[in-house]
């Protein structure tokens, strides 16, 4: 094992073969008796310091194609918890086991594949060390094979995966790897590493070794053709217009080395993608909504993990491919082909290239424009990062409509990712510079920090910084002109084990907010105060107390009422609420998770409640429903305000091959009512049929149609 430990030295031999292995489930080949286990699994959960009750065998062998992993996970009884057939499903509160490769042995990426009691497949990217769950990349997809097989008390996992699914150097003896797999019956989830519970189960400081029996070969990675035809037709009722299309476009993905991707698009069509989970917003400010389009999310860690993801985000890929039209309205703008390259030069250096190609609107007056960017990463240390980005976006011709302060836009970048061996000291530090037209001043972003970690206490120590003129405009820039601390300081008890609590925590974490051309007038700030608990059934119970200060610059309604009398600007408001969340055992067919909160609300009062119930009959079906309730009442003659959101979702796996998924969703805020309705058939390995039905309604004054249409799509995955 590398000196990236928890104290901790294991490993063991993957064997070369030269007999063919069949893929079973069976593991009746000679090969799978000869070679080494790795096994002796540790509790994550409930407790992180001794033996897993049902332990896990893990054997391992290759040849020059393809690696085969074999494995015997044990349990009470086969009554296991699976709640879809659906492809990468998410591990937590079902049955399931994880293998984790980091195949360039430097602590900061690793290759993810999973499967469950039933056979389904899930495959992802972790980036960011394991730090933090959004290091997660589940949009990636690969060919690889998988059977399982269930006994009384244990399932068997077979698995062939290709070397081309990997990225590696030629001649490596050894990767890094982990293991963790979740047992509902005995209510555990077991690590093949020790790993301490203030750490993620998926922490990349905290691995062993499979060491080759020779050098690995060169990967034969094939050639990806991926082409696709999507006919349309619509109604759009509110501008009584109809619509139809039909487009042809698709994606290439070529392996350069063992270690570097090249992908290409062309007329890329997105119609398949699920559709935003609608959102409430009672605040000044835009909401993010995650990135769901795949070429934008493949190695999204290069070129997405800059600055602040919350408040300086200085590439935001959802800005690509929408546009305002000239009512200032956001609306699709098509994009054209796209290109890019990333991967590994060699152990220690990362680089990325993006360029996307939109199209002109001369009618909605949008100019076509060349969008890219260029990263590179290099690593530092034993798990640190010395990173370095250049964003440009500019129109690539000109054109009467456009401003000059629109011509184009730069941001150039330099960011510091601190990770120590054992995960126990993180950070980072960036600083950005912006470049726009007639603009020369005031234009820097930067922000800095530092996080300690322990088993009882965390400690953090932030802040940011950005300029009164700093523009991103392929960036999330939540507001201009701040500056902004949010240190955090919380302490984990840890009860004696005849208590049904697991940890609890008690943190506190300040936010305030300055405005520096104002001579640091205090704008806002946040002091919540937050206790947590964690039960051993894996429920979860949370308090949480806000103290809010908030200085209203322009005049504001925060019920956004057509019409309402907004409070005013230059005005105060110093107010406090109260929380608490409770989420049950996931584990359970019924299942739920309630958050009501009340407190005084600028002016007045609101009274918030925000409950999820979740129901399935496994594997075939599953429902859920998201209610979302919010009461304003401010005093005379400002608004009051009565909010609704609600949306009930349907998934319905027939087989492991054939999905159905609906998503419903009523926003009185937006006087929307939708249906997204998608059937979608794996007709081969990851080529698809999807049906896509989309449905819109007017709802405050009228229930009638606003906009339906219907997609039919047909994807092929082809190798060469």
């Amino acid at each position: 094992m590398t000196c990236l430990s928890y104290s901790q030295t294991k490993s063991f031999k993957v064997k070369y073969i030269s007999e063919p292995i069949t893929l079973d489930g069976i593991l009746n080949e000679p090969a799978w008796q000869e070679t080494e286990t790795a096994t002796d699994f540790w509790q994550y959960f409930p407790t992180d310091s001794v033996q897993a009750k049902q332990q896990a065998i893990i054997k391992m062998l290759f040849d020059d194609t393809n690696l085969y992993v074999g494995m015997k996970v044990n349990s009470p009884k086969n009554d296991y918890v699976v709640p879809s057939l659906r492809r990468d499903f998410r591990a937590g509160g079902s049955d399931n086991i994880t293998l984790m490769f980091d195949t360039f042995n430097d602590g900061t990426n690793a290759f993810i594949f999973g499967t469950n009691p039933e056979g389904v497949k899930r495959e992802m990217l972790l980036s960011g060390g394991g730090a933090e769950l959004r290091g997660f990349n589940m949009a990636w997809d690969t060919k690889w094979r998988s059977e399982t097989v269930i006994h009384d008390d244990h399932y068997i996992v077979e698995w062939v995966i290709p070397f081309s699914a990997f990225k590696y150097r030629e001649g490596e003896t050894k990767w890094r790897f982990n293991s963790y797999h979740f047992d509902t019956q005995e209510n555990e989830n077991n690590t093949w590493i020790n790993i301490p519970q203030n750490q993620f189960i998926f922490n990349l400081a905290y691995m062993g070794d499979m060491i080759f029996e020779k050098p690995l070969g060169k990967s034969k990675s094939p050639i990806s053709i991926i082409p696709y035809v999507n006919g349309l037709v619509g109604e759009d009722y509110e501008n009584d217009a109809t619509t139809s299309d039909f487009k042809v476009g698709g994606d290439a993905k070529f392996t350069i080395g063992n270690s570097m991707n090249l992908d290409l698009t062309v007329n890329p069509d997105f119609s398949q993608v699920e559709v935003d989970r609608q959102i409430t917003n009672l605040t000044r400010f835009e909401i993010s909504l995650p990135e769901r389009r795949q070429f934008f999310i493949e190695n999204s860690d290069l070129f997405a993990d800059f600055g602040n993801s919350r408040d300086a985000n200085p590439f935001f890929s959802r800005r690509i491919g929408i546009a305002s039209d000239i009512d200032d309205n956001n609306i699709e703008n098509d994009i054209i082909a796209g290109v890019r390259l990333s991967g590994k030069l060699n152990n220690n250096l990362r680089i990325g290239v993006l360029n996307m190609q939109t199209a002109e609107d001369i009618s909605n007056e949008i100019a076509s424009t060349n969008n890219a960017v260029v990263t590179a990463q290099y690593k530092l240390f034993s798990r640190s990062n010395l990173s370095f980005m250049f964003i440009n976006k500019q129109a690539t011709k000109d054109y009467d409509f456009l401003a000059n302060e629109n011509q184009y836009n730069r941001v150039f970048g330099i960011d510091y990712r601190l990770a120590s061996e054992d995960n126990t000291w993180v950070g980072k530090y960036y600083l950005h510079k912006s470049f726009s037209p007639d603009v020369n001043s005031k234009d820097l972003s930067f922000g800095a920090s530092t996080d300690f970690n322990s088993r009882n206490w965390s400690i953090r120590l932030s802040g940011l910084f950005v300029g009164e003129n700093f523009r991103s405009d392929l960036g999330f820039i939540r507001r201009t002109d701040i500056f902004k601390i949010n240190p955090r300081i919380l302490r984990t008890f840890w009860p004696k084990a005849t208590s049904k609590l697991v940890k609890h925590s008690l943190s506190v974490t300040p936010i305030v907010i300055w405005r520096p051309e104002l001579d640091f007038e205090n704008s806002d700030y946040t002091i919540v105060s937050r206790w947590q608990g964690q039960f051993k059934n894996s429920a979860s119970f949370e308090l949480e107390m806000f103290n809010r200060f908030v200085h209203l610059y322009d005049e504001f309604d925060p019920t956004g009422t057509d019409g309402g009398v907004p409070l005013p600007a230059d005005s105060d408001y110093y107010y406090t609420s109260f929380g608490a969340e409770y989420r049950s055992d996931q584990r359970k067919t019924f299942s739920y998770q309630l958050e009501p909160s009340y407190g005084k609300f600028f002016n007045g009062n609101k009274l918030s409640i925000e409950t999820r119930l979740n129901y399935r009959i496994q594997p075939y079906f599953s429902t859920s429903i998201q209610v979302n309730y919010d009461n304003i009442n401010l005093p005379d003659p400002y608004p009051d305000a009565s909010i609704w959101l609600i949306g009930p979702r349907i998934d319905v796996t027939f087989n492991k091959k054939l999905f159905w998924a609906t998503f419903i969703q009523y926003s009185n805020q937006r006087d929307n009512f939708s249906i997204n309705t998608r059937l979608q058939w794996r007709f081969a390995p990851l080529s698809d049929l999807f049906i896509v039905y989309n449905d819109n309604y007017f709802t405050n004054n009228r229930f009638a149609p606003r906009v339906r249409s219907l997609n039919v799509k047909l994807t092929y995955w082809l190798n060469i």
